[in-house]
């Protein structure tokens, strides 16, 4: 057990990257820009794909950081021992360079070493990709791991589902993988114990993935041409195992948020069960709000996209702080706890800190109302029943309409001398929740590495809307997010009213004559400060290292950017707004088309 916090190893673990020869770069944004397939940055590697794809990295070859990350599928899981809807990644990068060998071998000096975080060889794990029909076994990671003194009953050939990574869509970059494992206090469940068993005798904590395979659409592996390596290990997770804690919600990524609402409600995290799971989503679900509306392109909760995800995040932290006797108000001081805690590493929480107050208070005020009229609601339910039961489908619209947790729907329930039919209920939340999990998976279909000449078009076409809006309307314009399918564009900007139709028409006539115009889409690399001093817009984000990749269209548009880009705007053909829209509290929302180049 090591004596160490969330800060020392977030710089222990860049410090030592940088030592190999790695450029640190910062962590991009949580909300991905121009990606179809996921409405959040869900790992380090999300806002990289361009570089482990072959475009040039302005930072070189071999980078590193701390990549802000959510994942929203297990939302209703938060308040146990180990789900997590925000977390911190650290991850190193090979984009070509290095391969297995220098990966693994840093992985253990990493692991292992006094001077990091010095574990007991002995106490560590690893496995392997066993092979199959389409890739062979991983027999080179296998040597590299015997060779650095593991034994060989600590390694583990395993198969695809636990030792693969990818592709991310249909097609792509994909690959083995060597995980890595503490082995716990806990039992082993037999003599078969494995690391792909969830009895947690083993704990994984690092994940090192080779991709030297790109799928083709027939189903085949070829050899990519350049070899990346990409790697992640959870912040939190790693912090609780170092420290010897029993969950994450034990370490210092919580400790002070934990004690704010203590000191709020007058209660105490882990005097009792039904007391401690509400800590823990409060606690979750307040730092995951907050990292999203604290993010440089933040949104504020709405019923569509990222915007109902945070919704759903700051309202379940609200039923729960209900059922502490939390004062209203608790979410702004909460986050005021999360801000200070992170301003640091993040310096664009404090940054947008006024921003996040004000979306927190408007929507707990917003619940409050709602929850008043899911009251009535449960009036007009409990006035039909005729056999003392509340029907399961009845109780799920409480819980899908008003945000009625089921819990509540009983309370009101046994008020009246009612009951709840709870395996109806249960039944129309899994049906809701295969509803969902299907939305959720045609997300992935485009995959990450779609990008295709009609993407490029559209990625392009992003650049010259943004400038033409900023010329119709004014400065105050700045980009807030970005959707490309193969089909459409669609482009949220920051702007405080509806478009008129003449703005628009106006919009898309400057659009289409930069078009005409066909002039070419020429890439620069240059340092921050250039950038600035010539005018490039966008958002400076760190990802891209201190150089940047800009990208400009004549006199018509000059941006940083690091997607895939048309040649000439000619390539775009012509240029049409399909729709103009709220997409939240002072964002607007446009989706776009272009036709290609005519014959």
């Amino acid at each position: 057990m090591k004596d160490i916090t969330s800060a020392q190893l977030r710089e222990k673990f860049q410090a030592f990257m940088e030592s190999k020869g790695h450029h640190r770069i910062a962590s991009a944004s949580v909300i991905p820009e121009n990606d179809p397939t996921v409405l959040f940055t869900t790992a380090g590697m999300h806002p990289l794909v361009p570089y482990l794809m072959g475009t040039p990295h302005p930072a070189g070859t071999r980078l590193t950081d701390v990549q802000k990350c959510i994942r929203t599928g297990d939302i209703d899981e938060v308040g146990d021992a180990s789900h997590l809807t925000f977390f911190e990644m650290l991850g190193n990068w090979s984009l070509g360079d290095y391969f297995k060998k220098e990966a693994i071998t840093w992985s253990w000096e990493f692991l292992t070493s006094p001077e990091y975080l010095g574990l007991d060889k002995d106490r560590l794990a690893f496995t392997v990709f066993e092979g199959n029909e389409d890739c062979p076994r991983d027999e080179e990671s296998y040597a590299i791991w015997r060779s650095m003194g593991v034994k060989e009953d600590h390694l583990f050939y395993l198969p695809k589902e636990h030792n693969w990574w990818g592709p991310a869509g249909i097609t792509g970059p994909c690959g083995p993988d060597t995980e890595m494992f503490i082995i716990t206090d806990k039992p082993a469940c037999g003599p078969n114990c494995s690391p792909a068993c969830s009895c947690g005798h083993y704990l994984e904590i690092w994940n090192d993935v080779f991709m030297q395979y790109n799928k083709q659409k027939d189903g085949t592996f070829l050899p990519l041409a350049k070899k990346n390596v990409d790697t992640g290990m959870g912040l939190e997770r790693t912090i609780c195992v170092l420290t010897g804690k029993k969950t994450v919600y034990e370490t210092d990524a919580f400790t002070g948020i934990l004690a704010r609402i203590s000191e709020l409600c007058g209660k105490t995290y882990g005097e009792d069960e039904e007391t401690t799971r509400a800590f823990r989503i409060i606690a979750d679900h307040m730092r995951t709000a907050t990292f999203i509306l604290g993010d440089d392109r933040g949104v504020s909760p709405s019923n569509t996209d990222q915007g109902y995800i945070l919704r759903r995040l700051i309202r379940r932290a609200v039923r729960f702080g209900m059922r502490l006797g939390m004062p209203e108000g608790f979410t702004c001081e909460i986050a005021k706890v999360i801000i200070d805690q992170y301003k640091g590493p993040y310096p664009e929480l404090d940054r947008n800190s006024a921003f996040v107050l004000e979306q927190l208070k408007l929507e707990e005020s917003r619940f409050a109302r709602t929850l008043r009229q899911g009251e009535k609601e449960f009036d007009k339910v409990a006035s039909r029943v005729q056999d003392g039961v509340i029907d399961g489908l009845s109780a799920f619209h409480l819980y899908d309409t008003y945000g009625f947790p089921i819990e509540m729907t009983e309370e009101l329930a046994r008020e009246r001398g009612l009951t709840v039919d709870l395996p109806s209920f249960e039944e129309n939340f899994r049906k809701h929740q295969e509803l969902s999990h299907q939305g959720a998976d045609q997300k992935f279909k485009g995959g990450l590495a779609d990008q295709t000449v009609e993407t490029a078009r559209l990625h392009t076409a992003t650049h010259l809307l943004h400038a033409a809006l900023r010329k119709v309307l004014g400065d105050e314009v700045a980009q807030k997010g970005s959707n490309i399918t193969a089909e459409r564009l669609r482009f949220d900007f920051s702007f405080g009213r509806k478009v008129t139709k003449e703005e628009l028409a106006e919009v898309e006539k400057l659009v289409n004559e930069a078009i005409e115009a066909d002039v070419p889409v020429v890439c620069e690399e240059m340092t921050v400060p250039e950038a600035k001093e010539k005018g490039a817009i966008g958002l400076f984000e760190s990802k891209y290292g201190d150089r940047v990749r800009t990208y400009k269209m004549g006199d018509f548009s000059f941006e940083i950017c690091g997607g895939p880009h048309a040649e000439h705007t000619g390539e775009l053909g012509h240029f049409k707004i399909q729709k103009e829209e709220s997409s939240s509290a002072g964002v607007r929302r446009i989706k776009a088309t272009v036709t290609g180049p005519q014959a």
